[in-house]
């Protein structure tokens, strides 16, 4: 959930902190930061001097694949009639279990029916 936050704070601003990140998600600072420090490890993001965290490239693969799973999965649910905001909060669980394949096929569903 951390990368795809950064992501999306990354397409509304320029610069991405840790705080932004925090407030986005509503987790505390403390949290945020031993996230990103395990990020950092793992080369999914940078950290600059003032801060600011940007997307490696895998860590922007992993953050957009997941961002593509959340939407799709959120117009889904909506089409299917659940209301816009549990439609969000189940598609935020859903998306880190899906299946490639599983997944796949809901988009060509989508896709084949013009509504994607």
């Amino acid at each position: 959930m951390y990368l795809e936050t950064i992501l999306v704070l990354s397409q509304r601003q320029r610069y991405v902190r840790s705080i932004d990140v925090a407030e986005y998600m509503g987790y505390s600072k403390p949290s945020v930061s031993r996230a990103v420090s395990l990020l950092k490890q793992g080369e999914y993001i940078t950290v600059d001097r003032e801060g600011f965290l940007t997307l490696t490239e895998s860590g922007r693969e992993i953050a957009e694949k997941i961002y593509e799973r959340h939407t799709v999965l959120t117009k889904l649910l909506k089409k299917l009639g659940v209301d816009a905001e549990t439609a969000e909060q189940d598609a935020c669980r859903v998306e880190h279990d899906i299946s490639d394949e599983t997944f796949a096929a809901l988009k060509r569903h989508l896709q084949e029916h013009g509504e994607f």
